[in-house]
């Protein structure tokens, strides 16, 4: 029938076959020393009367931007569609390959990739769907540990319209992917991919999981493998009822598109920026040399401010949405997005399509440290960015992303 939605789904192995360089710890030496875990590249194509769109969710801490349309715009070829419908989330892993550094390997996962768009268009099949929304306690506020989570656990279930057989799980969780901490040096997908694999096998299906606003939401539990397993427990504990409550029917409204904001930040004189990189130092081990030579070019070149285009993507399905920017954003911020909104089905991300610095609330941006400052002496290099948006930045993304939520419902 005319509005049957369809789906295909692929699921490509991107472990490196070499030791590679690793991204996700400040240490002097990242080169990998065997895998623990495989990494994957999952791929879900969507067709809604005629039109296409294509939801991945990929193994890896999260690309530069600009890596990121790279890959989409690859997708987007191969399925004559625009970048706009091509939505990658990120698993944020801290165990996997630097892409920045990697060029073969980077080379090999949109290869993979590409392979699994050709597979999922090979399997096309109608299907139903719904949404649900639970709990699970498997974060805490880095910043406060007495302070705001976002303990939901998004939950939309797919199911094969003629069979009525489970097809496909796809889960929003907030909790960031360390829980392997600084001395493991074994590629892993963290406790997201132990997650996946103990669901699939419970469920008998495919199951995808994507990051929530994790920026300042660190594990539950850290350091081991048997805190790898807790985390999965705490979320399988956490979905059962619900999955078993939710009963999957006609889907009658799927899209998905992008908007475009620009945001500033203020770039710091140099005797401010030395503060900084005295601090980071003082406080986080950072060594901050070549970051203020950049400041130093910015300033001999009088430039005071410096902006970005923020892409803000919606993938919508009937009465919910899965939407992010590249952003590490704070979990307040997507805490608002639902209050705002009124609506606990509208789940605004971190890692998607790419991993930039942080963006922290204006109460956090006021107390500095780590994910305000001090991080983007290290990853400017990838983000363009010497320091993060300015404190007023989280209050528009909050209101954007609200106002477009309910323009759309």
């Amino acid at each position: 029938m005319k509005n049957n939605v369809l789906l295909g789904f692929s699921e490509m192995d991107i472990t490196p076959s070499f030791n590679v360089e690793t991204i996700g710890f400040n240490r002097k030496d990242n080169l990998s020393r065997g895998v623990l875990h495989k990494l994957f590249a999952q791929v879900s194509l969507w067709i809604f009367n005629e039109e296409k769109c294509c939801l991945l969710a990929i193994d890896h801490i999260g690309f530069s931007y600009k890596e990121s349309n790279i890959l989409r715009d690859e997708i987007a070829n191969k399925l004559g569609i625009t970048r706009d419908n091509v939505m990658l989330c990120f698993s944020h892993t801290h165990s996997g390959p630097n892409t920045a550094i990697e060029k073969e390997y980077f080379s090999f996962l949109c290869k993979q990739v590409l392979l699994g768009v050709d597979e999922a268009e090979k399997n096309l099949r109608p299907i139903k769907a719904a949404w649900g929304n639970t709990e699970a306690n498997i974060g805490i506020n880095r910043r406060d540990e007495h302070g705001v989570l976002d303990k939901r656990v998004g939950v939309l279930k797919i199911v094969d319209s003629n069979t009525g057989n489970l097809r496909l799980l796809i889960l929003r969780v907030t909790a960031h992917g360390n829980v392997l901490l600084g001395d493991n040096y074994l590629i892993s997908s963290d406790f997201i991919g132990v997650t996946r694999k103990l669901l699939k096998e419970k469920y008998n299906c495919h199951v995808m999981i994507t990051q929530g606003a994790s920026g300042n939401i660190k594990p539950k539990y850290t350091g081991s493998l048997k805190d790898l397993n807790k985390m999965a427990v705490e979320i399988d504990n956490a979905i059962k009822n619900c999955i078993k409550k939710l009963k999957p029917r006609r889907i009658e409204k799927l899209s998905m598109f992008s908007q475009k904001e620009t945001f500033f930040a203020d770039v710091p004189t140099l005797e401010q920026a030395k503060e900084i990189s005295n601090e980071a130092m003082r406080e986080s081990n950072i060594d901050g040399t070549n970051w203020l030579k950049e400041i130093e070019k910015l300033n001999n070149k009088d430039i005071k401010k410096q902006n970005k285009d923020i892409e803000i993507q919606y993938f919508i399905l009937d009465d919910g949405c899965f939407c992010g920017v590249s952003n590490e954003i704070m979990c307040e911020i997507a805490v608002n997005v639902a209050k705002e909104s009124n609506d606990d089905l509208i789940y605004l991300g971190a890692y998607t399509n790419g991993c930039d610095g942080y963006l922290p609330t204006a109460d956090e941006y006021d107390k500095g440290g780590y994910e305000v400052l001090h991080s983007y002496l290290i990853y400017y290099i990838y983000s363009g960015m010497v320091m993060p948006f300015n404190r007023d930045t989280a209050d528009k993304l909050v209101k954007i992303v609200t106002e477009q939520w309910k323009k759309i419902k």
